[in-house]
């Protein structure tokens, strides 16, 4: 076990990829904000967006002053916008409940809104040097292959993997936050779901799936369709209400920006992509209805705006 410890942490001080939120600088406010912008979403897109986060609203008092739907317009193209409205009640609680300052233990972080146990674990963890057992994808595709010999983990989180986590971590909490941070690098970057770098890994000796040949996974991962999908219009969607800086009456959504009498400029410009997806009214009647049961959007003066 110390062997492992040492030789992945090892590696991880080596060729770890020099990102914002690992700064020993960098706020607890920063750390939630890249947990929860990072969950599904590529490190690459993540940055910029939480760089102009970060300089927008440095802390969480910044954020809370201002509409929720400020902060799904500033979420961009992430991808799962009502994360934004999550860390906005997050922040709004924190204020409230927290005097403005990121609690700093996991059972405190848990009850904010919109936290899980992983965000709740990783930014007691990464922002405070607690010793919490931190289990994401690659976290967990690591401990399948390194100990269990398994080229995927299970479908869903399972008792036995938090298990497995929890005896591999570290005792030392200094040791445990870099045991959790290089772990989940290694699954990142060389430990991949796909063609992995086996060559490069710092412990392929001891990998209990490369000792057993390699063995294909028991279930292929579906991924998630775009094109055509309801989920493709309610981008498509929330890209016109980002861009408008007063209510879109229903109308434009249903009809071409020519059609309307006006050249596809300003809020046109999104319009026109969404118009260009020849979507049914049904299907843009779901997305309309579905942005405003999930609170991404409303109805103010018959028209159709981010949340105030």
């Amino acid at each position: 076990m110390d062997d492992l410890h040492r030789r992945i942490t090892g590696w991880f001080a080596e060729t770890a990829r020099d990102l914002p939120w690992r700064d020993p600088d960098c706020s607890a406010w920063g750390v939630l904000v890249s947990e929860i912008m990072l969950q599904q979403t590529p490190v690459v897109r993540v940055l910029p967006v939480w760089e102009q986060w970060l300089e927008r609203w440095p802390a969480p008092a910044d954020l809370a002053t201002e509409p929720a739907g400020e902060a799904v317009r500033s979420w961009g193209r992430l991808g799962y916008p009502r994360r934004a409205l999550r860390l906005h009640a997050a922040a709004t609680a924190i204020v409230q409940d927290h005097g403005g300052r990121v609690p700093d233990t996991y059972t405190e972080l848990l009850a904010l809104p919109g936290v899980g146990s992983y965000t709740a674990a990783a930014v007691a963890a990464f922002a405070y040097g607690r010793r919490e057992t931190v289990v994401d994808t690659n976290i967990r595709r690591v401990h399948a292959r390194l100990v269990t010999g398994t080229a995927l983990p299970a479908p869903a989180l399972t008792a036995a993997e938090m298990r497995l986590a929890a005896s591999l971590l570290p005792d030392d909490g200094a040791a445990s936050v870099r045991w959790n941070a290089a772990v989940m690098e290694l699954g990142a970057m060389v430990c991949t779901a796909r063609s992995p770098k086996c060559a490069a890994c710092p412990v392929k000796d001891s990998c209990a799936w490369l000792a057993a040949g390699e063995p294909p996974p028991s279930y292929i991962p579906k991924g998630q369709a775009w094109h055509g999908t309801d989920r493709q219009v309610r981008g498509a969607v929330m890209a016109v209400l980002r861009q408008a800086d007063t209510p879109v009456p229903p109308e434009m959504f249903h009809q071409a920006p020519a059609d309307l009498g006006f050249a596809p400029e300003g809020v046109g410009v999104p319009l026109a992509a969404l118009h260009r997806l020849n979507s049914a009214p049904e299907q843009l009647e779901r997305a309309l209805a579905g942005l405003l049961n999930d609170g991404l959007a409303e109805i103010h003066d018959g028209g159709y705006r981010l949340p105030a």
